[in-house]
């Protein structure tokens, strides 16, 4: 039987901070194939995410086919709006937040991998990394600041993790990212820069597929999700509007799921999808096939 196997493998899933997103659904659908699953967190988040944890309040999310609990091999604090520790400014460094997390930069992030598991401790990295500080704004009223902030966390993160993550992977690695449609067309509420942050993830994973595989031999590709009413997508403010609106208008008329994303981030990572890199796959019920609204 032809199956999803990632027996022996070790995951990276960055951006994983509850039970209600992709992140999370990734990460459980890696598991569930048979992969140890480590997770990089926000430092903000990181207390609550562990609290929730020991208190057995995901334990029902937590639950795999077998009945058994999913467990976090590892729980990294990451902020990858900074590529060193010495980028991120010391009062930052100092807060309540960040001064007991120790390295939460990128390059800290791979260093503690090496620290904890050895030279090559990697076999698949998620990037389920986004915020855009202004995204409720108009392009058009958006700062230069929430511009690059968006474009910086959201897609320049990516470049940063392959640059300083694809060395510690073993051959064949996998890398994959979580991108949008709105950085092909336009989505009015999605703004302050979030739809330019998607079009430089979704290009970037196209140079990073040769540049990457060529140097490491690891494969590069994003997954361009329908809108899901995740807490983190709460942010946009119209998010159950564009559930709605997607799901009416899409060639399968129903809304995704968390677990339609997970299992495809699983397929891409295994030796399945060996032949597939530099590809944006589209998990949308069909929605980017749609050049017309229909009339409900």
């Amino acid at each position: 039987m032809l199956k999803i196997d990632l027996t022996g493998k070790r995951a990276l899933v960055a951006g994983v901070a509850d039970d209600g997103g992709f992140g999370f659904a990734i990460a459980k659908a890696f598991a569930e194939a048979g992969a140890k699953v480590c997770v990089g967190t926000w430092p903000p988040a990181m207390n609550i995410f562990q609290t929730l944890l020991r208190r057995g309040k995901m334990d029902e999310s937590r639950k795999m086919a077998d009945g058994s609990l999913f467990e976090f091999e590892k729980i990294y604090p990451l902020d990858a709006a900074f590529d060193t520790l010495e980028s991120a400014p010391q009062d930052l460094r100092e807060s309540k937040r960040y001064k007991d997390c120790g390295d939460f930069s990128i390059e800290g992030l791979a260093k503690n991998l090496v620290a904890d598991f050895g030279d090559k401790p990697l076999d698949i990295v998620v990037h389920s990394l986004a915020n855009g500080s202004e995204v409720k704004k108009a392009l058009i009223e958006t700062s230069r600041e929430g511009y690059l902030q968006a474009v910086g966390v959201s897609a320049y993160s990516m470049v940063s993790m392959v640059a300083k993550l694809a060395p510690l992977m073993k051959p064949g690695g996998s890398f994959a990212s979580l991108t949008y449609m709105a950085g092909e067309r336009v989505i009015p509420g999605y703004g302050g820069g979030m739809s330019s942050a998607k079009a430089a993830l979704e290009s970037d994973t196209r140079v990073l597929a040769f540049e990457a595989g060529r140097r490491h031999g690891v494969r590069v590709n994003t997954i361009s999700a329908g809108p899901y009413a995740s807490r983190a997508a709460s942010a946009i403010g119209i998010i159950d509007a564009m559930v709605d609106y997607a799901a009416k208008n899409s060639p399968l008329p129903e809304a995704i799921t968390a677990d339609d994303v997970g299992h495809t981030a699983a397929f891409l990572a295994s030796s399945l999808a060996a032949g597939i890199t530099g590809t944006t796959i589209y998990v949308d019920k069909g929605y980017h096939a749609m050049g017309k609204s229909i009339e409900i």
